[in-house]
């Protein structure tokens, strides 16, 4: 089955949609995929739906978040019909869109996690079966809804040695490791890009730290980052997961740019370093997929942290950039087959159980 997957992540840069070819098992053949960027406006109102969202006790209208959505679902109409015209197909060879929407909370505490998009809307404008709302039954059955990547990397990983570990590096950051018998423990980390781009947004009046270029000018506070670290979510076992809001740069302010920037990139990777350590056994590689790779500095010192060897997912022959899109692609289809999503190993749910919303055209 054709299968489009479409992903706007934490890192609020955009969405990325993906086309693949899978049976929702084992055959996974990528097709396509096209990356629409956000205008600053655009990333400005995304922000701050997230910032009202996670101030609210539930989900619920909200004037802006939903003025927000309807802007969201615009544009992934436009994603969809832009990775259609660069493919060369049409709507009518499209089995299923996988639609994640856009997290503006992530509650799991509370029992609840809120992704904003119109499924029935993307459906209705092009006569494709949509699957949406992939983490909401996760976490009504008590699971953490979260990370849901590691289905799609175990199918992608088949040939690898094990045990094997896929991290993403978007706004948040997860891992995934792979047992040698296939099994799946899976959890977010802590923070990735997210914190670093607030923090070039703040101070640095960029929208991210291209190739982590401010970060290696700068010297890591180790003080600063200890009292980060001492945050009593790294000591929790996983499964676990956290919302980008989580963390702010209020610890680093008063440092300067390349410092700040600095110590922010050695959280994302100490935090990567102290969830290693969760595991039962260590890797000897960690495969690195999602935006945070591009990010030298941060490569640099996840391998200087975990000690481990620390290379991009393309060198296997993987898109970096796609997997995410492409994954919730193969979920979609999954879903549609009742087959599982999330695991007691990857969100903590009871048992493995399938999720998502299915809205018809």
């Amino acid at each position: 089955m054709l299968a489009i997957g479409l992903m706007s992540g934490t890192s609020r840069d955009g969405i990325d949609a993906a086309l693949i070819e899978t049976d929702g098992k084992r055959a996974v053949t990528p097709v396509a995929f096209h990356a629409k960027a956000y205008d600053d406006g655009f990333r400005v109102r995304l922000a701050e739906s997230c910032t009202r969202a996670m101030a609210m006790n539930a989900p619920g209208f909200e004037p802006l978040i939903a003025s927000v959505e309807g802007e969201l679902t615009e544009l992934h109409v436009e994603a969809v019909a832009d990775l259609l015209g660069r493919s060369g197909h049409v709507a009518q060879d499209i089995g299923v869109i996988g639609f994640h929407g856009h997290t503006v909370a992530h509650r799991p505490d509370r029992g609840w996690t809120w992704q904003i998009g119109d499924g029935a809307a993307l459906a209705g404008a092009f006569g494709i079966t949509v699957v949406g709302d992939l983490r909401s039954a996760d976490v009504a059955a008590g699971g953490q809804g979260a990370p849901l990547m590691p289905v799609y990397h175990r199918a992608l990983a088949e040939g690898l040695t094990k045990p094997a570990a896929i991290l993403n590096l978007g706004g948040v950051a997860n891992i995934t490791a792979i047992g040698t018998d296939g099994d799946l423990v899976a959890f977010d980390t802590g923070m990735a890009s997210g914190l670093i781009d607030n923090w070039m947004q703040a101070q640095g009046d960029a929208a991210y730290d291209e190739g982590g270029a401010v970060a290696a000018l700068g010297q890591v506070d180790e003080a600063r980052l200890a009292a980060m670290l001492a945050d009593p979510w790294f000591d929790l076992p996983p499964p676990k997961s956290i919302d980008r809001e989580a963390f702010t740069i209020d610890a680093v302010l008063g440092l300067s740019l390349e410092d700040g920037a600095a110590t922010l990139t050695a959280f994302s990777a100490a935090a990567v370093a102290r969830a290693i350590d969760h595991l039962a056994v260590r890797p000897a590689c960690i495969h690195v997929a999602g935006g945070g790779r591009h990010n030298a500095t941060l490569m640099a010192m996840l391998r200087a942290r975990t000690g481990l060897d620390v290379v991009p997912v393309d060198g296997l022959g993987w898109d970096g950039d796609a997997l995410e899109a492409q994954g919730f692609a193969y979920m979609a289809v999954r879903s549609m087959l009742g087959l599982p999503i999330s695991f007691p190993g990857t969100t903590g749910v009871l048992e493995a159980m399938t999720g998502g919303v299915v809205f018809k055209a």
